[in-house]
């Protein structure tokens, strides 16, 4: 993984991922594999700011129902990037 495209899949945007925006914490999905040295080297390339912090999770899966047909949604792994005072991201 050499280029930050193959880290970084999409920002997560929810109520409270935007409140949190606020006070310099960004949340994004990222690759499943990918460890927090990694995904800080590749928000600091594709956004060109300082990362203070990396903390990260593993969703787990939902139940979901269609009429009588049940499944499953998939994982993913959260990451959750709390940069230094003074920069910031633009979504």
């Amino acid at each position: 993984m050499t280029n930050y495209t193959d880290i970084i899949i999409a920002p997560v945007i929810t109520e409270k991922s935007a409140y949190a925006n606020q006070n310099n914490v960004y949340t994004f999905k990222v690759r499943k594999d990918a460890n927090k040295i990694a995904i800080k080297k590749a928000i600091e390339e594709a956004f060109n700011v300082k990362v203070k912090s990396v903390n990260t999770l593993n969703t787990k899966a939902k139940d979901k129902r269609v009429g009588r047909y049940t499944g499953k949604t998939k994982t993913y792994k959260k990451a959750i990037i709390t940069l230094v005072e003074g920069n910031k991201i633009e979504l």
